[in-house]
């Protein structure tokens, strides 16, 4: 990643005889105890339209379908189908979101609703593709294609390629597994998107921080770009000119009920070594600087009471947090091949596993 010429003879070679390796093909010797990490704890998953779609625990969903009538039990955990034209939501044209009967995820929109003829309610497209999980059903000793809720595992019909365009998809739903809310009204909070909070991160090679920092549960995501430079539209070429300012940056979109501004600001400091100052490793320049770009008075207050207990604690042995701490200025993405760099490669970075 942009090193400096002068990093590449006896320097570098000692870095990395020490183990302070930079940005490239590098052995993962920790696989195997990260793989157990994360299986150890639950990691949370979201879709685009930002609902949280983490599969319920078996137990969770017990309860839930416990509190069903048994029209909607008897479809929606035993595979049933209500009867033809007898569903109460088959002549529904309101506005408004179909959400899932049991753990209330928004499953179809009124805006691609539509009249198939067939008895059923039907919709050629989802509220998002990631709510809905496709898969065979030879239980009539023909191949369907079964539709489940991505949340809850609940049985809601059958999708067939006998629809309209633009999809040509035909969503054939039981009314029984469906709640309907009409636009305008006020959704519970199990079918409302997840409220989320961005905070920024700077420290050294973005590939690595990015990387984990997807990790985190109650990360939405993690994108890699350019922040606090003084040149619009930076390209990667214009960063490691070292010259305009830009500081290679995380920006991370999480989930506050499922993890803290301070958690983050923990696994940040864990990542890499706040006290270089302009470089991580043999990686050098003003771009590769630590710094925290906040976004609050709330996220400014927390990272400057964080530094300074972890310099009260002389967590670094009396070397100095060099880590800047500034108001977020935009954020410039990186380029596509940036993104996501570690798991496309399987390259190894300065970066520590947090989690």
């Amino acid at each position: 990643m942009c090193r400096k010429r002068s990093e590449t003879g006896w320097l570098a070679a000692a870095m990395l005889l020490l183990g302070v390796a930079g940005c490239g093909p590098a052995e993962a010797k920790d696989t195997g105890s990260t793989q157990t990490e994360r299986t150890g704890s639950m990691k949370r998953h979201y879709s685009q339209s930002g609902y949280d779609i983490t599969p319920l625990p078996a137990d969770e969903v017990k309860k839930l379908a416990a509190k069903l009538d048994p029209e909607a039990y008897r479809v929606t955990q035993g595979a049933g189908t209500e009867r033809a034209f007898c569903g109460n939501l088959l002549d529904n044209h309101k506005q408004g979101v179909y959400a899932c009967v049991v753990c209330g995820l928004p499953l179809f929109a009124s805006d691609h609703k539509f009249d198939s003829g067939t008895g059923w309610p039907s919709f050629w497209r989802p509220f998002d593709p990631e709510h809905v999980v496709r898969k065979a059903d030879k239980s009539l000793g023909m191949v369907r294609v079964e539709i489940n809720c991505a949340r809850c595992g609940a049985h809601l019909g059958h999708v067939f390629d006998d629809g309209p365009p633009p999809t040509h998809e035909r969503f054939c739903l039981n009314s029984a597994a469906l709640k309907f809310y009409e636009k305008g009204s006020e959704l519970p909070q199990e079918s409302q998107p997840v409220h989320t909070e961005t905070a920024y991160f700077a420290g050294g090679c973005f590939w690595g921080i990015e990387h984990y920092f997807q990790e985190g549960p109650g990360v939405i995501d993690a994108v890699s770009g350019y922040m606090q430079g003084d040149v619009a539209n930076p390209t990667y070429k214009d960063v490691c000119t070292d010259t305009t300012g830009h500081a290679e940056t995380v920006k991370v979109v999480f989930d506050p009920a499922k993890i803290t501004y301070k958690r983050l600001l923990e696994a940040f400091f864990t990542m890499h070594d706040p006290t270089q100052l302009d470089r991580q490793g043999p990686d050098i320049g003003k771009q590769y600087r630590s710094g925290i770009w906040y976004t609050s008075d709330e996220q400014k207050q927390e990272a400057e009471a964080y530094i300074q207990e972890l310099t009260r604690d002389n967590r670094y042995n009396g070397r100095r947090i060099v880590t800047q701490v500034e108001a977020a200025r935009k954020f410039w993405p990186a380029e596509d091949y940036h993104q996501d760099y570690i798991d496309k490669t399987g390259r190894a970075c300065h970066v520590k596993n947090p989690w």
